[in-house]
């Protein structure tokens, strides 16, 4: 019987890339995730020996989440919406604040099927990376483009993990 994974094979293979290639540089990572709801950790944690490398991981669906977890302003979140590079921004300083990884990516987006805008169609997220006392911005809204749900989040855990590579 052959090994049993439960990630698509093209997530688990960047995953350990990620543990492999960070974990030959002793550099710690974090993760705040949204829409993902704790894809991309959970992928991490597939591959063994991941906990040399994932510090921790953040589970922030809510808007209240981000606040109390990561100390995400509250008019950052009024002013930008929850999906806005400046939102992801601040949910990836706040886990390097609320951890000890040298690195976070956050991942903030609509899933879908409901909740677009024209502004703001489904499809759209927003990520971030930060590097522990590095103060320069580092994130992007980008449109991934899936058929369903599933598609889009598997293309944006896709798309932090490739952020977590040195």
């Amino acid at each position: 019987m052959g090994k049993q994974l439960l990630f698509p094979t093209d997530l688990f293979d960047l995953a350990e890339r990620v543990i492999s290639e960070n974990k030959a540089l002793g550099r710690t990572i974090a993760v705040a995730e949204s829409c993902t709801g704790g894809l991309v950790c959970a992928a991490l944690t597939e591959v063994p020996g991941s906990s040399a490398v994932l510090e921790r991981g953040f589970v922030t669906y809510s808007n209240e989440s981000k606040q109390e977890m990561l100390g995400v302003q509250p008019d950052l979140i009024e002013a930008f919406g929850a999906v806005s590079p400046a939102t992801a921004w601040a949910m990836a300083q706040g886990a390097l604040r609320q951890s000890r990884a040298d690195v976070a990516v956050a991942i903030s987006g609509i899933a879908g099927p409901g909740g677009g805008t024209e502004l703001k169609p489904v499809g759209t997220v927003v990520f971030a990376r930060a590097f522990r006392g590095d103060e320069e911005v580092n994130a992007e809204q980008q449109h991934i483009e899936g058929e369903d749900r599933a598609a889009v989040r598997h293309q944006a855990a896709l798309t932090a993990l490739k952020l977590l590579l040195p």
